[in-house]
């Protein structure tokens, strides 16, 4: 049994992975940045901790991270609109993440980022779109570079959809959708493999079920 730092442990993915952790053995510690979701968390299993992802520094992380096994990186600055939280969570948020579990003495780090975010982006694109892109590439870069034993999920297009269980996984897939269920299956079974530290994977909706998926990738 392990313990996983989830950070965004309140987010859509987030409570998925949490409920499939538990169901795997594991204890989630959800770090979230309001006292208020403390009780529907800890009604899904998960241990509560504080952490405001952008007010506190690396060494707050470090000590968010304490006696936790590997760190999961779920957060996202929402889809507000609000250009300046793609900077302060999406790529701020992993950079102190990284800091954290290398004070921690953490090696265990999977990343949710965004399918194709290394591809150029139209001269059109909107501001918004474009910051969220680039937080998540320079982000995944960051942690490529890290020395950590790291694995990057990008996800395409996220729905709400029941999980179903089966995936289309793979450095370059075409895009599509994926329910925020199987992205968090498909975290829990990486976390779980071995095989699955220093890659980086496209995932989408498919025919092949999860655990397959990632042996087979």
């Amino acid at each position: 049994m392990s313990q996983i730092a989830i950070v965004g442990g309140h987010g859509k993915v987030a409570q998925h992975l949490i409920t499939t952790l538990v169901a795997r053995g594991h204890t989630p510690v959800a770090l979230v940045r309001k006292e208020e979701y403390r009780d529907e968390l800890e009604g899904k299993g998960a241990l509560v901790r504080m952490l405001d992802i952008e007010a506190q520094d690396g060494a707050a992380y470090a000590e968010a991270f304490e006696d936790c096994d590997a760190v999961v990186f779920a957060a996202g600055g929402g889809a507000d609109g609000n250009i300046e939280r793609k900077r302060t969570v999406d790529l701020e948020g992993s950079l102190k993440s990284i800091e954290g579990a290398k004070q921690a003495g953490i090696e265990r780090f999977v990343q949710v980022s965004a399918i194709g975010v290394d591809a150029p982006l139209p001269d059109d694109t909107e501001d918004v779109w474009q910051a969220y892109v680039e937080a998540k590439r320079d982000a995944d870069a960051a942690l490529r570079d890290s020395g950590l034993a790291w694995t990057i999920i990008r996800p395409g297009a996220l729905t709400d959809d029941p999980g179903t269980g089966l995936v289309t996984l793979g450095e370059s897939v075409e895009r599509g959708a994926v329910t925020r269920a199987d992205v968090a299956a498909v975290l829990a079974v990486c976390l779980d493999e071995d095989a699955s530290i220093g890659k980086q994977w496209e995932l989408v909706g498919g025919d092949t079920p999860v655990a397959d998926a990632v042996t087979s990738a």
